[in-house]
This record gives structure tokens, C-alpha cells and sequence, in this order.
């Protein structure tokens, strides 16, 4: 069965620029269905983990649907504030997942920490974890990682939620300053992707 392509599937994420971004990286062939074509809220995540809250996600839609699901579960990891927000990035935003909240958090935080944050480089990374779920029960996951640091202001309009405050390592702009075409190449998502692309 893991050796059939997979033709159509469902993305499960009800965030826009998630939907977006996964969309981009799937093969031009594959049917695309997404939670709004199913009237679906999402499920509580409860993980301790991106990859567990991934699987909640993917199982939850494929359930619901009896389609293939690809679910991802991301988020910025700071090393001052102990690997916060991770799990909790777009809790962060509040219950309208509003991400210039959560950035002014993350400020508000590095600023409890330690009152010179903005002289030092402040060590953070992406994570994304990404699970297909067959109906059925089989599943497939991977994770992806990029490395980098924290901006000391809000720069660029491209891209979504830490996008704008995450400078990639060797890079001198924010994800939100690049040209979406260059980010994939590199993101955190993508290299999750690169793991599972065999099967589209």
C-alpha cells in the first residue's frame, strides 16, 4: 500500500499560510482537498511533542474524511527561553492565532531574560514536523529543522506567523524578507517534505 503513489490527499491545517506552503511543495498532479472542503475544525492538540501533535492532526482529518491526510505541526524554538514558544508558537497569538501578538511575546520575553538580548545573537530554530496518515492506521512522519536567530525588530511582509523575527544561519534577511521561492528551498517544512516525497 506505501508503495502506491499518493494521488489525492487531504492537507490538514486550517491555517492559510500553511495550507499555502504545503500546497507548493506537492507534486502539480496531486488533488488537493483541505479542511474547508469538509467543514472541519481542528482537533485539540494535546501532544508534548510536534511530531505527536502532527499525528493528532492527520489521524483526526483522515478519520473524519476517509481520505489520506498530510498534517504538519511547527513552530520557533528560542535556546534563552528554553525552547519556547515550540509547541505553543501559534497559542502564543492568542485565540485568533494573531502572530504580531505572539512576536510582541517573544520581545516581551527576551527582554525578561536578559535587558541586552538586541546586542547578542539570540540562537533559534524552526521545526516541523510532518505525518501522513492512511485510512487504516498506517503512517509515515519526518521532521525538519532549520537553525538561525532572532531579529531585533519585525522585518518583511512575505511568509506567515515568526516568518518576519527568524534569521536564517548565513543569511543576512528575515524569512519574511525573502522571496517565497528562495524560503522553500530551505525551510524547515521543506526539508521535512524531502524526507517524505517518495510517496507523491
Amino acid at each position: 500500500m506505501l508503495n502506491k503513489k499518493i494521488k489525492e490527499i487531504l492537507i490538514g491545517t486550517n491555517n492559510i499560510g500553511k495550507l499555502k506552503e504545503i500546497k507548493d511543495l506537492l507534486p502539480k498532479s496531486t488533488k488537493i482537498y483541505s479542511t474547508k472542503d469538509f467543514k472541519l475544525k481542528s482537533p485539540k492538540e494535546s501532544g508534548k511533542s510536534f511530531l505527536k501533535n502532527s499525528l493528532i492532526k492527520a489521524k483526526f482529518f483522515s478519520e473524519k474524511t476517509n481520505l489520506i491526510c498530510l498534517a504538519d505541526d511547527s513552530g520557533l524554538e528560542i535556546d534563552i527561553l528554553n525552547g519556547k514558544p515550540g509547541i505553543f508558537s501559534a497559542r502564543w497569538g492568542g485565540a485568533k492565532n494573531n502572530f504580531n501578538k505572539a512576536i510582541s511575546k517573544v520581545f516581551r520575553e527576551l527582554y525578561k531574560k536578559d535587558k541586552n538580548w538586541k546586542l547578542k545573537k539570540i540562537k533559534a530554530r524552526f521545526v516541523c514536523a510532518l505525518t501522513i496518515y492512511w485510512p487504516g492506521g498506517k503512517l509515515i512522519n519526518s521532521i525538519g529543522k532549520i537553525e538561525g536567530y532572532i531579529s531585533k525588530n519585525k522585518r518583511g511582509k512575505n511568509g506567515f506567523g515568526y516568518d518576519p523575527i527568524f534569521i536564517p544561519k548565513n543569511k543576512r534577511v528575515t524569512f519574511g524578507e525573502m522571496k517565497m521561492n528562495d524560503k522553500y528551498k530551505i525551510d524547515h517544512r521543506f526539508k521535512a517534505f524531502k524526507k517524505i516525497k517518495k510517496f507523491f
